[in-house]
């Protein structure tokens, strides 16, 4: 059996104090149901696409860097695109080097992200997997810390700072919609609130690791792809996350393509914000009726990831 007790409340709220200085208090939005079409309940989102890199990402990379104080060789990641930008934003800002390996596939806003921090891009491989086994033979072949994107202790607890934060800012939450890609956040916020608040997890049908590995029992295989699948294709959920989520987590639900474009319109068109699509997963859950809240609940959705050409401006 894994031991996850490295998660605990107390070791949560010592990494967010660590991290505190060097990250953003992300906002907080509340809207009624009704203006999304959904009556009687009241959401509360999380805005951490605002976060430095845009995304919650850039809260684990500063723990992984802070905890793991790398040496002279600097750091490494494979990455979709948000980790990647997050490693290579606190690596500019700690004065490290970061080579960061992404798939073909990733969208160009996050290739233009990492590149704007100054990181050694390797752009190469057509799924996420082969860029983990070139940043792990780099790491092994140079002695870089390697940063994974989700299965780490470090990064775990860097996203836990996500639910500490919004606990703070928005007591009393009947229900926490997550988006899930390969665990580590929604492992986070399932350690914080710790039952205190029903966690849901929302994935593409066409990326369902997550829900497939609670079907099965285990962690297995899974599809990788869709709209998405830049921030929320992990083919396989990771080992620590799934051990911290397996019993803690009220449900995982999942959504069609169709249903995150839904999502991000409604977004822009209802409260102005523009989400790339593993932001607007968790929202979509709630719109398509794959998750129905209780009359009268209020429902937390956290929105991460911002990092999309969505809005273009020409001037």
């Amino acid at each position: 059996m894994m031991d996850t007790a490295f998660a605990s409340r107390a070791r949560i709220a010592d990494v967010e104090r660590l991290i505190r200085p060097h990250i953003r208090r992300t906002p907080v939005l509340e809207s009624e149901g009704a203006d999304f079409g959904l009556d009687g309940v009241t959401l509360v989102f999380k805005l951490e696409l605002c976060q430095h890199a845009g995304a919650f990402k850039t809260r684990g990379a500063f723990a992984n860097m802070l905890l793991r104080k790398p040496g002279k060789a600097g750091v490494t990641a494979a990455s979709g695109g948000n980790h990647g930008a997050a490693v290579a934003y606190v690596a500019k800002k700690l004065g490290m080097p970061a080579r960061i390996f992404i798939p073909k596939t990733s969208s160009p806003a996050k290739i233009a992200r990492i590149r704007s921090y100054g990181a050694e891009l390797v752009l190469g491989g057509e799924r996420y997997q082969d860029s983990v086994a070139d940043s792990d033979a780099y790491a092994d072949e140079t002695g870089a810390l390697n940063f994974h994107a989700y299965d780490a202790e470090e990064t775990i607890l860097g996203a836990a700072s996500v639910a500490l934060e919004f606990e703070e800012q928005a007591p009393g939450l009947d229900a926490v919609l997550v988006a899930v890609g390969g665990g580590g956040l929604i492992a986070g916020i399932c350690a914080w609130y710790d039952g205190r608040a029903r966690v849901v997890g929302a994935e593409p049908e066409l990326s369902p690791c997550l829900n497939r590995a609670l079907a099965a029992g285990e962690r297995v295989d899974s599809p990788s792809g869709g709209v998405a699948a830049d921030s929320l294709g992990a083919s396989r959920v990771g080992a620590l996350p799934f051990a911290i989520v397996k019993d803690r987590l009220h449900d995982s639900v999942l959504v069609s393509d169709d249903a995150i474009v839904a999502a991000q319109k409604a977004l822009w068109t209802t409260i102005q914000i523009v989400a790339e699509p593993g932001a607007a997963t968790a929202l979509a859950a709630l719109l398509s009726g794959a998750y129905k809240p209780g009359k009268g609940e209020r429902v937390g959705v956290i929105l991460s990831g911002g990092n999309t050409t969505a809005v273009n401006f020409n001037v």
